[in-house]
């Protein structure tokens, strides 16, 4: 609806959409026979800010008001914005801003003066890094894009600003390079956003499932950072950032599984350093999916490739157990599992506490009782530190270990196999934005390798990932 010519029919609408809201002000004023209304919410607006630049600067210029420019010459507010639709003007004091209303005016005035209640900027805790950058996102979107802005001072960094929510109109920020990335996945992107038809958007993860290619998949699809150096460092190579207000975890598309085993740090150390520390996380995942189901398979089918002491070892240790193999790991899975989601979702310093006396007492005890073996404690402990060396796909590296324990436990060593090559097959086939998801491997992409499982100095990467889409592959001249 437009805006009436009559200063008191926009007000009142203005109450009526707010269900007459006690936090409602209003501020009538009077020059040279115009009359002026500002509204704004009490507790949304900075009111320091609305009294000096815009009421008393107001008063103090006594304009003559025929349109808004008159106003905009006569406060001290830098943001400002005609508003045609009243309904616009209710977003915009719901989100903090002052509504100046004229009589006989069929526009308004939004002044930015909303109170902004901030996070300090800080290192985020699931990002920490030895050497390098400290700063993080937070939940403020300007700052988010400051952050951003601050390290791409050029003219290729672009913004795209869409509003999702129904309620809660979020504002979510597509940040790309123009010389770099490519249209099609940013128009991609942005036309999967504009469908998005919800309630409300509070945090960056409810798009996920909204941008993902392969829908219901337990696989990770798109990247994820609270970093702003390796947001950078992705649009660098051509991706597209993705900002939502209220969050401090910002998308990133399009994603290959080969982020995950990369590290912030691993661009502040020594090349030969990460090209080792790489591969003994590509062995802790091994280990993580596969040890479990392994263990089983050998003991309940193949004892004989076990080493005569070992077996021994083994037979000694499990004497008495009162489950099979296969089920005394399956428990020993479960109870480890109980224990971190308990320790994961109480309070901090009781969550500590939790988790000692859960893995050394009821670990230790269920072992001398016989419920349970050493070497079972053992291996399902060593797998579960193994997940946090890729702390990003602990969920579906816990799944994985799971599944291959069951099939090792049912089909033995030919079970693992089989399941292996199904689950390579399965992920060959993931291409999420143009972006093959076992890239530079599957295919095979050799200018990729600098930056794969081995990792070559800054100054020999000269090109972009061929993997990811974009529009200029040279990145060293």
């Amino acid at each position: 609806m437009k805006i009436f010519k009559q200063l008191q029919k926009n007000v009142d609408y203005i109450k009526e959409k707010l269900n007459n809201n006690k936090d409602l002000i209003e501020r009538y004023l009077s020059f040279n026979k115009s009359k002026v209304c500002v509204m704004y919410l009490n507790e949304q607006a900075d009111q320091q800010k609305l009294n000096e630049h815009v009421i008393k600067s107001l008063i103090d210029a006594k304009p003559n008001i025929k349109s808004t420019q008159d106003i905009k010459n006569a406060i001290s507010i830098a943001e400002t914005q005609d508003v045609e639709m009243l309904d616009d003007c209710v977003d915009e004091i719901l989100n903090g801003n002052a509504i100046v209303f004229v009589d006989k005016l069929t526009t308004a005035l939004k002044c930015a003066v909303t109170k902004v209640e901030k996070r300090t900027v800080v290192e985020p805790p699931t990002s920490a890094v030895i050497f390098g950058p400290r700063e993080g996102f937070i939940e403020n979107i300007n700052v988010n894009k400051n952050l951003i802005i601050k390290r791409l001072p050029t003219t290729s960094l672009k913004f795209k600003e869409i509003k999702v929510g129904k309620y809660t109109k979020t504002k979510i920020v597509l940040c790309y390079l123009k010389d770099i990335a490519d249209d099609e996945v940013v128009k991609k992107i942005e036309k999967r956003i504009n469908q998005i038809n919800i309630d409300g958007v509070v945090d960056s993860h409810y798009l996920i499932s909204f941008l993902e290619e392969k829908q219901g998949s337990m696989f990770k699809q798109i990247g994820k950072t609270e970093k702003p150096d390796i947001a950078v460092a992705k649009m660098l190579e051509g991706r597209v950032a993705i900002i939502v207000d209220g969050s401090p975890i910002v998308l990133t598309l399009p994603f290959v599984i080969l982020e995950d085993l990369q590290n912030s740090d691993d661009y502040y150390q020594r090349h030969n350093r990460i090209s080792v520390v790489r591969i003994l996380r590509v062995i802790s995942v091994l280990l993580s999916i596969l040890l479990p189901g392994t263990y089983v398979a050998i003991q309940l089918y193949h004892y004989r490739v076990i080493p005569l002491k070992f077996l021994v070892s083994i037979i000694n240790s499990t004497q008495g157990i009162p489950f099979t193999p296969f089920l005394e790991m399956l428990f020993v899975i479960l109870l480890f599992e109980i224990l971190f989601e308990a320790s994961l979702r109480m309070p901090k310093y009781l969550g500590i506490a939790v988790s000692i006396v859960g893995a050394l007492v009821l670990g230790d005890t269920a072992v001398k009782a016989g419920l349970i073996s050493s070497p079972a404690v053992m291996i399902i402990a060593v797998t579960g530190i193994s997940f946090y060396t890729l702390p990003e796909e602990t969920s579906q590296l816990s799944i994985l270990r799971m599944i291959f324990t069951l099939l090792g436990g049912t089909f033995g060593l030919l079970g693992l196999v089989i399941g292996g090559l199904i689950l390579i097959n399965y992920l060959v086939d993931f291409n999420g934005y143009g972006a093959p998801y076992l890239a530079p491997y599957a295919p095979y992409i050799k200018t990729d390798l600098k930056d794969a499982l081995f990792k070559r100095e800054v100054s020999d990467i000269g090109t972009r990932p061929k993997s990811i889409p974009n529009k200029n592959r040279i990145r060293k001249r």
